[in-house]
């Protein structure tokens, strides 16, 4: 487990990160009135979410196992979220679960992947 922990430092900070910023009564600012400034946020912290699994997957890996891989980088990210709407939706009188919030933590899930997947190649597999 400890090995795990400092094996993914930078990911396990940005999901204590995004599970306080998904549970935090936020304060009425004025980027509120940028349209979807808050699908936008979903996107960009599960993109960045994403991004730094592939990264330290990649970092801290000889041997690729692209069921591990996608499977920590793909669909436990995506599941995480689905929980954090459902939790927020059915644990808290102050935030919402909503569909589209889901969708967006997604997207941006998918966008990483594709990434990842373009800079594996670019890479690694230039090497062989």
């Amino acid at each position: 487990m400890v090995k795990l922990i400092l094996r993914y430092t930078v990911s396990w900070l940005l999901i204590a990160i995004i599970l306080f910023l998904s549970f935090f009564k936020v304060p009425e600012t004025p980027m509120e009135e940028v349209p979807f400034i808050d699908k936008w946020t979903h996107i960009a912290m599960y993109l960045v979410l994403s991004s730094s699994l592939w990264i330290e997957y990649l970092r801290s890996h000889t041997r690729i196992r692209y069921k591990k891989l996608c499977i920590g980088a793909i669909v436990l990210p995506i599941a995480m979220g689905g929980i954090i709407e459902l939790m927020q939706g059915y644990c808290t009188t102050y935030r919402s679960g909503d569909w589209m919030d889901f969708i967006a933590n997604s997207l941006g899930v998918v966008i990483s992947a594709i990434l990842g997947f373009a800079w594996y190649r670019h890479q690694f597999l230039k090497k062989a």
